[in-house]
């Protein structure tokens, strides 16, 4: 007791320092999508995350983009309950037969004008669920899709980068 009781009073104040650790290109990134989205809506991007058939791992990717590290939300990015109030929809895995009606519903449900971002292997080409007798196909099959964000699970800058390219392709050169 009495040497854990000295460790403690030895020991130094730790903390953290105060310099930010985000990287830089996060920040720039960020600060690119904050522009794109002012001047396309004037406010802040509205996302809606469906669901119709992934593993959950780009689903984790995205909840992720919710963390302090990333915090899409300094950005002007906003997840959103309803289809109704997105500007965005972000669609993860291959479409099951199940939730090829629920997708498009939902997609009829985004007020014009909507941008879709399919994101990971799968919502592009169904990746490891292809040929599987509950899948419909891929996202763009169901959906007209803007862009495609790959990877198994992609990267939560990726995602960020796929919603930048999909409001520049929305704005026009």
């Amino acid at each position: 007791m009495k040497l854990l009781l000295r460790k403690i009073l030895k020991t130094p104040v730790v903390t953290e320092s105060g310099i930010s650790t985000v990287d830089a290109d996060i920040e720039t990134l960020g600060n690119a999508l904050t522009k794109e989205v002012r001047k396309l809506f004037g406010r802040s991007l509205n996302i809606r995350e469906v669901d119709p058939g992934s593993c959950n791992g780009c689903e984790l990717e995205i909840g992720g983009l919710n963390s302090p590290y990333y915090d899409l939300e300094r950005f002007g990015l906003h997840f959103v309950a309803s289809p109704r109030h997105a500007d965005c929809l972000l669609v993860t895995g291959p479409v099951t037969r199940n939730m090829a009606d629920p997708l498009k519903r939902t997609y009829d449900a985004t007020p014009d004008p909507k941008i879709v971002v399919a994101v990971g292997d799968c919502a592009k080409d169904c990746g490891i669920f292809a040929g599987g007798y509950g899948v419909v196909g891929p996202v763009s099959s169901v959906i007209p899709v803007d862009v495609v964000v790959s990877g198994c699970p992609p990267h939560p800058r990726a995602i960020l980068a796929g919603i930048l390219m999909a409001l520049r392709e929305f704005r026009g050169p």
